[in-house]
């Protein structure tokens, strides 16, 4: 199976869509979403978006993970940690800026970085956050995130980083809806096509996609059950 048939990211972290019921076509997506939403249609209750954040992990993990909350002008910290660990709802403009869903108010993409990616995928997520807020369009964000990367503003990425993406609670896409697609571990590396690991080959675990933006290749390897210990179908 060819990458592009499998691989539909939000938040470039973000994310496969498999096939569901009544698929939402790409044409049909960018119909839909034009252009940004009132900014209160992204927003979230306070203690409710600090309850998904968390989820993405298991309890072990999150419960002593400091935790961001979407404000009006950026994420803001809503709980301390001491793990190292970094949970947040991202939303879709962290996607490609090709993808249908890059205004989609509903995409809620959970996360739980550990100390590499919070070092440095998370301040990307971060500085794209407040360019949308401060009313940016897609392409003057794109060319800012650029920049920072090449003045060596932005961090490179860091070996080892990851997260965890194991919330019953996320909406990834329209296509995969309230399916919340399948709980999953992601790797950040360079960017590479390779195809070394085996990633997106019938029955392989493992699926992949390049963000030449972030400048780096996720790998997701799918995991059986969800941050509750509930097993995915």
């Amino acid at each position: 199976m060819k990458p592009k048939t499998i691989a539909m990211i939000v938040g470039f972290a973000l994310l496969v869509a498999l096939s569901a019921a009544r698929p939402v076509r790409a044409q049909d997506s960018k119909a839909l979403y034009p252009k940004m939403a009132p900014l209160n249609q992204y927003m979230m209750d306070r203690g409710a978006e600090i309850a998904m954040a968390r989820s993405a992990a298991p309890a072990s993990i999150s419960r002593d993970a400091e935790v961001l909350v979407l404000g009006r002008h950026g994420y803001e910290t809503a709980v301390k940690g001491t793990n190292g660990f970094v949970c947040l709802v991202e939303r879709g403009w962290t996607a490609p800026l090709d993808d249908p869903n890059f205004w989609n108010p509903k995409i809620r993409g959970t996360m739980c970085l550990n100390s590499a990616a919070a070092r440095s995928y998370l301040p990307i997520t971060i500085k794209k956050t407040e360019l949308i807020l401060a009313g940016e369009s897609k392409t003057q964000m794109a060319d800012a995130i650029k920049a920072a990367l090449d003045k060596k503003e932005l961090p490179s990425l860091q070996p080892g980083a990851m997260c965890y993406m194991l919330s019953r609670q996320q909406y990834l896409n329209d296509t995969a809806g309230r399916w919340h697609w399948h709980p999953h571990v992601m790797f950040f590396i360079p960017e590479t096509d390779s195809m070394a690991r085996g990633e997106n080959l019938p029955g392989s675990p493992i699926l992949t996609s390049k963000d030449s933006l972030d400048r780096l290749t996720v790998l997701m390897v799918l995991v059986p059950r969800w941050s509750d210990g509930t097993p995915a179908s």
